[in-house]
């Protein structure tokens, strides 16, 4: 089995966007910058250890949020899916090689923003 290359992966997300190019419409249509100020929100209410490995980036984890709720999926099932799909990994801008992150870590995001939310209202 040979190592694939970089270009190997884009002739394949070429032929899956040709398929069906949903994710990469969606990442043109939306500036996910608009969102940091909500989501870093859930940084700050965060006081504790710097102990440990570093967050996840906050626009990574709503993202993965985003893909959770547009296919329906479980937390482990999206883990699965981040782990399994060239194209849930080119819509969140993360490599083969990049950490995924775990179900548990997905859960306590959508937990923190749903608290977040629950305040602010």
């Amino acid at each position: 089995m040979s190592q694939p290359s970089f270009f190997d992966i884009e002739k394949q997300l070429d032929k899956i966007y040709g398929i069906n190019d949903f994710l990469r419409r969606l990442n043109e249509l939306i500036d996910w910058t608009i969102f940091l100020g909500l989501l870093n929100q859930t940084r700050s209410s965060n006081s504790g250890s710097k102990a440990g490995r570093p967050p996840f980036d906050v626009l990574l984890m709503f993202k993965i949020l985003v893909l959770k709720n547009i296919y329906n999926l479980s937390d482990d099932q999206l883990e699965l899916q981040i782990r399994d799909r060239l194209s849930f990994r080119d819509f969140l801008g993360i490599s083969i090689s990049d950490t995924v992150p775990d179900s548990k870590t997905i859960w306590l995001f959508g937990e923190q923003l749903s608290q977040l939310g629950s305040a602010q209202k």
